[in-house]
């Protein structure tokens, strides 16, 4: 019997270690790719597509439901906030956008924190990565809103980033929502002018996505000059303790002439 207790104790510790959880993380996300791929997506975009039994309201919140599982197997958001437009219009669409992107944040979030973040933390490397969850974990609403404004950051990426930081969940989930409203909003609009695509509000809606893409395109390129430059500056060393910068100064040696004292006049007639 206490051998019996012994075993069932270690498979216990087995199966909830932080490897075996990462691994169930990994295991769930690949089926839902795999699910999302035999499913075709695409087909949100037409009535046919998306059918269910209910009217009014609670069609409108299934639809949000939908799209947050839909976001954390990794469907594309532009996909899904057109289809709300399509679908409903702006007056409900929108609301529905918004409030699926929040569900599909907080549900990768909890799934990142409790199954991933555990294995993934001790393993973070590099200037770039220790930078992003310093920030996410001292400046979290204010770190995951300029996530979400910047358009070229992946959701996916974003979400499990945070999760793997000290960010805590409301932050981040307020954050979410104020950050990707505009962009949401402009295709949900384009969405529900797909039918017209001459019209002034669907050529309003593609120019701000055009525009954000654009900007995100030219801060992205301005944070690469900015951090090939501090590399390459010639007064630090980037190869200090924990990848601090170290003054070139420090590393310098002195000359002889400065490290040896001059001789005495006894020692020179000696």
């Amino acid at each position: 019997m206490p051998h019996r207790v012994g075993l069932t104790a270690r498979c216990s510790r087995v199966l909830l270690s932080p490897w075996a959880r990462f691994a169930l993380l990994v295991l769930l996300l690949a089926a839902a790719a795999a699910g999302v791929l035999a499913w075709h997506p695409q087909r949100l975009m037409t009535a046919h597509g998306w059918q269910p039994h209910a009217s009014g309201g609670t069609a409108v919140l299934l639809f949000a439901v939908a799209y947050g599982l839909c976001t954390v197997a990794f469907v594309p958001r532009p996909l899904l906030n057109a289809a709300a437009g399509a679908l409903y219009g702006i007056h409900a669409g929108l609301p529905a956008a918004i409030g699926g992107t929040v569900l599909g944040a907080g549900l990768a979030f909890l799934l990142g924190r409790f199954l991933g973040r555990d294995a993934v933390r001790p393993l973070l490397r590099g200037r770039v990565a220790l930078s992003l969850d310093r920030q996410l974990s001292r400046h979290g609403f204010r770190s995951t809103l300029a996530l979400r404004l910047f358009p070229g950051v992946p959701f996916a990426a974003a979400n499990y980033a945070a999760a793997v930081s000290r960010i805590r969940l409301l932050p981040f989930l307020a954050a979410t929502a104020a950050g990707s409203a505009a962009n949401t909003a402009a295709y949900v609009v384009a969405g529900s002018r797909a039918a017209s695509p001459t019209s002034p509000v669907f050529l309003l809606a593609l120019g701000f996505l055009g525009v954000t893409g654009v900007a995100a395109a030219v801060v992205a390129r301005g944070a690469r000059a900015r951090s090939r430059t501090a590399a390459d500056a010639p007064g630090d060393v980037p190869d200090g303790p924990g990848g601090v910068r170290v003054p070139a100064a420090c590393t310098q040696v002195p000359a002889v002439s400065d490290a040896v004292p001059p001789a005495t006049p006894a020692e020179r007639s000696a």
